[in-house]
Parts: structure tokens; sequence; C-alpha cells
């Protein structure tokens, strides 16, 4: 029977997607590996791979098509000796919106007459998680009346496919037919969001305006950044960094590097701060996780990277054991394909804090939003020649760079989180010490 390939979930938040341009055509042979599709989520436009071998009989979503929800049918797939004429005896039972499992359930009363139908195979998993599963996956699976929470998956992002269905054995009828678990609670009301859009127009009668629609990243960003700024208690700390030991070992080091073709920039410097800063206060390297704070042992830095249309915050895992250099190089790359929208998405979620740097512009300071789940971020702002009264008590000049660290209260108490600030400025006005 034509089977269903559904719009999938690239990523563990993803709720829908737009499918930006197939990769294959009606007719054309697959086999499982086979790119199908760009897909571009809330972050990234990413390839979907096939999961299954067979024909593509049908494509239900044409290249394009916006805010297309995950697990919505998007195209069908025919196994061996089937042809499009298939397609229209394929049960229609289950629109859209309904689990992806009513297809294969349907297939499966239908084959059977004297005993009862398999139950479905779940369609969740015993906490509520929503199963990635192909079609064929589920279709087996319910008639053998497997249940799929019970079953790894080794298909792309751990998906299951039709060999994991095949190699497990079948399970008591009883546990498969065990009732899904019922919905979480729905989410508490949201805050007031000021007036409609048709308010704000109406306010803007007569005059000249260009409408422009929201890409699902500036919905995202609208979405958590409004979500973070009215949920997470902030408090900020600022403070002055002497720069000028550092720029002079920092134009010492380029030198030596530039046969190597590395160039360090004093962002790079703030990264190798803010990392070791986090191993010399442990309890900062921490996140808000709702009823808990888990507490990380390695220092993952997230760097704020403006692209066009919104911004992308790239993960530098364990970044207080790596050297400058290494963490340039990959700061690069990792900037550079989040302006292609190229970044896989264990690229840029994760991390326990993050910086955000606008001194290029010549931004003197500034307050970032934290970005949850992670506890702090450090607002850096351009590095400007002041009058400073230096150790001996003489006036003299240096370059001063000013950062403001906001930070989640739920997290860092004021005390603490003056300690992780006063260790990143440690480490910044004694840059000798962080290669130590």
């Amino acid at each position: 029977m034509p089977t269903e390939i559904l719009m999938p979930a690239l990523s563990p938040t993803m709720e829908e997607g737009t499918l930006a341009k197939w990769l294959v055509k009606e007719g054309d042979a697959v086999s499982s590996g086979d790119l199908l599709a760009e897909i571009e989520t809330d972050k990234a436009t990413m390839e979907f791979e096939a999961v299954d071998e067979g024909t593509i009989g049908k494509i239900l979503i044409p290249e394009g098509s916006e805010g297309v929800k995950v697990n919505t049918a998007i195209a069908v797939l025919l196994e061996d000796g089937e042809s499009a004429d298939d397609i229209a005896a394929t049960p229609a039972a289950a629109p859209v919106a309904a689990p992806a499992v009513a297809a294969g359930t349907e297939a499966s009363t239908a084959a059977t007459t004297e005993a009862p139908a398999p139950a479905p195979a779940a369609s969740v998993t015993a906490d509520g998680g929503r199963i990635f599963a192909s079609p064929l996956a589920r279709r087996i699976a319910a008639q053998k009346g497997l249940d799929l929470s019970q079953i790894s998956g080794s298909g792309p992002h751990g998906r299951i496919v039709k060999a994991d269905v095949e190699s497990t054995t079948a399970t008591a009828a009883t546990t498969a037919a065990a009732p899904a678990p019922t919905a979480a609670a729905s989410a508490p009301a949201a805050a007031p969001a000021g007036p409609s859009a048709d308010m704000v127009a109406r306010m803007y009668e007569g005059r000249e305006y260009e409408e422009i629609q929201l890409d699902g990243m500036r919905k995202t960003i609208a979405a958590r950044l409004g979500e973070a700024k009215q949920t997470i208690p902030h408090f900020y700390l600022r403070r002055d960094i002497k720069l000028d030991a550092l720029l002079k070992f920092r134009s010492q080091l380029n030198k030596q590097l530039e046969g190597r073709g590395v160039k360090l920039s004093v962002n790079d410097f703030i990264i190798k701060a803010v990392a070791n800063a986090l191993q010399q206060v442990p309890a900062c390297n921490a996140v808000w996780a709702g009823d808990r704070v888990l507490q990380l042992k390695p220092s993952d830095v997230a760097v704020a990277v403006a692209i066009e249309g919104g911004l992308f915050t790239p993960v530098l895992q364990d970044a207080d054991m790596k050297s400058l250099s290494a963490l340039s190089t990959e700061m690069k790359d990792l900037a550079g394909r989040a302006r292609e929208r190229k970044l896989a998405p264990h690229e840029y979620q994760g991390g326990t804090f993050a910086i955000s740097n606008l001194g290029m512009f010549g931004i003197d300071n500034f307050d970032a939003i934290v970005n949850p789940p992670h506890a702090g971020i450090l607002a850096v702002g351009t590095g400007v020649k002041k009058p400073v009264v230096g150790d001996d008590g003489e006036l003299t000049v240096a370059t001063v760079m000013s950062v403001t660290m906001s930070v989640d209260h739920r997290v860092i108490d004021g005390a603490l989180g003056a300690e992780l600030l006063k260790a990143i400025v440690d480490n910044l006005e004694n840059p000798m010490v962080m290669l130590a």
C-alpha cells in the first residue's frame, strides 16, 4: 500500500516549517538516505532524507509552502509493484492534523476479518513526548501489535524505520493497547500582547507603509525573547575593562600566527575569558530547567551572530579546553555557516552562557536579554580611550571596554554573579593567565 512521507521534525522544538524546495519529482526512485527536499525551520535550511525505498508517486505539498505542520503528509511513496493508480485506493481516513498511525490502523483492520485489529502503535512516549517514525514503520508496528515507544530508532535524528520494527519481537498486545497518555495541561494564558494588527494598521491609515510578513526566525525571536523578558527575573552587573595589555598581547600572538593564517580577534579572547570564568565559578555554569537547576561540567559558550533578518547563537562546546587559535577558527566557521543558515540544530542549541558583542558597531554599552535556558549573557561594547587613574595614582589614558552582564536571578544570585564578572574581567586584563 502507498505510504505517506510526513513533514519531519528536524529539531526538538520544531512544530512547523517551510518546504523550501523539492529535490525529487514524481516518478523518481529513492533509497534510504537519498535527499528528498530542503526544509526551512525557524533557524536554518536543512536537507530531508528518505528513510524508506520506493518511488515518489505524488507530491502533496508544493515547494515554497509555508507553515507546514510537523507530521503533515507532504508526498506519497510507492513500493515495488505499486503505481499511481494505487494512491486513490489508499485509505484517506486521517486528516492532516490527525495522528499518522490512522492509515496504518485502517489497513490492518481491513486485512483482518476474524480477529480484532491490532492496537495502533503508540505515537507518544510514556512522558508525553512525540515519537518519530516513518509511515511504513508505523504501519508494520500497528500490524504486529508493537509499541513504538519501546523501539529505538536508527534513522536520522533517532527516527524509527522499517528495519527497526522488523528486528523487534512483538510484545504483549496489552502493551500496545495501552491508552496513550493524556495531553499535558494547557499552558497558562499568555500575557497581553498589545494592540492587534488591525488596530495598529488603523492607527496608520493614510500613511504610506510596507507590510512585511514575519518569517519563522522572526516569529521565534519575538516569541522566545518576549517570553524571556516577561518570565525571567533579570538583574544587571556592569564593569569597565582595561584592554591595553590584551591588545598588546594579541598583536604579538597574531605576528607569530601569521604563517598559519590565524588572526585572533578581541572576541576570541572574550570567549576564552568567559569559558575559563565559568570553570573558576562553577555554580554559574548552570541553566534553569523549570523545577531544577542543571549545573554543567564543560564550558559551552554561545555567541550571538547577526544575520539578515535575525540572529543565531552558535555554541562553542568545551571552550575552556580549546586554544585561542582553535576557538578563532571554529568561531569563523560557525559564523560563516550561520549567515548562510546552514547550521545544524546541535550547533546552535545548548550552552549555559552567551556573549553579544556590538563593539564593532561603535556601541559603548547596552543590556542584552537572557536567552533561556541560559543563566546569563555578556553584552560587550566598544573599546575607547579614556582618562583613568593608574595604580600609581597618576592620571593616564587607557583603552576601556564597557560590559554589562544580564543574569537570571533564579539561577545566579547577585554576589555570585559579581564573582563571575570579576573572573571575566581578571582574565581579560591579564590575558597571559588564560594560557597558563
